[in-house]
C-alpha cells in the first residue's frame, strides 16, 4: 500500500530542540544543522535568548556549522542570526526545497552531512525532505500560535497520528532520538 504521507515524515523526532543528542549526531557524521526559528528555538516572534545562544555556541564548539532557515522577513531573521553568530536564509518559501539548497550552499556541506530541526511538518520537514536533507521533528515550544498555524497543526496532527500508528505497527521504524544510532554507523 502506497503511503501518500511519507513525504511529510521526519527522519527523527524528539520532544523539543533542547533534548536533541547532538554529540550522537556528530558521531553519525552530521556536520551541519539547519534550524527553524519560531517555536523551534524560541517562541513565535521572540528574540534569541540565552538558552538558544548557548546551544548554538556548544554546537560550534563541537564542530557543527549552523544556519537559520525561515519564512520570516530579513529584519527578523538577520537580527536573530546575528545574535547567534549564524548565517541565514530569509523568506525561504518553505516547504520549497530552495531555501534548504541555499542553506547547504552557505554551510558548504553535502546534504548527507546536514540535518534540519523544525516544529512543523508542512513547512520544515516537508521542505527538508524535498531537498533530500534529513530532519528532526521537534515538539513546539509554546502552545499559543497564530490562527493560520493552528489550522495547519490540525491537519498535521492527522498525518502525525498515521505516522505514529505505522511506527507502532512496525510498518516504518521508530526514528526517535532514543534509537538514533541505528540510522548511521558511528
Amino acid at each position: 500500500m502506497k503511503d501518500y504521507f511519507k513525504k511529510f515524515y521526519p527522519t527523527f523526532s524528539t520532544p523539543d530542540t533542547y533534548h536533541i543528542d547532538f554529540s550522537r549526531l556528530y558521531k553519525m557524521g552530521y556536520r551541519g544543522v539547519i534550524f527553524d526559528i519560531d517555536n523551534t528555538l524560541v517562541g513565535h516572534d521572540a528574540p534569541s535568548d540565552y538558552r538558544c545562544q548557548e546551544l548554538i555556541r556548544k554546537l560550534k564548539a563541537m564542530g557543527f556549522k549552523t544556519v537559520i532557515v525561515s519564512n520570516n522577513g530579513e529584519s527578523r531573521v538577520s537580527k536573530f542570526a546575528k545574535a547567534n553568530n549564524c548565517t541565514y536564509v530569509y523568506r525561504a518559501l518553505k516547504p520549497s526545497g530552495m531555501g534548504y539548497i541555499k542553506a547547504l550552499d552557505k554551510l558548504g556541506l553535502d546534504k548527507s552531512q546536514v540535518i534540519c530541526v523544525g516544529d512543523q511538518l508542512f513547512t520544515d520537514i516537508w521542505g527538508a525532505n524535498r531537498a533530500g536533507v534529513d530532519s528532526i521533528l521537534v515538539g513546539r515550544l509554546f502552545k499559543k500560535e497564530a490562527f493560520h498555524i493552528y489550522i495547519k497543526r490540525v491537519v498535521e496532527n492527522f498525518v502525525l497520528r498515521r505516522y505514529y500508528r505505522l511506527r507502532k505497527e512496525n510498518v516504518i521504524p521508530a526514528p526517535t532520538m532514543r534509537n538514533i544510532n541505528d540510522r548511521k554507523s558511528a
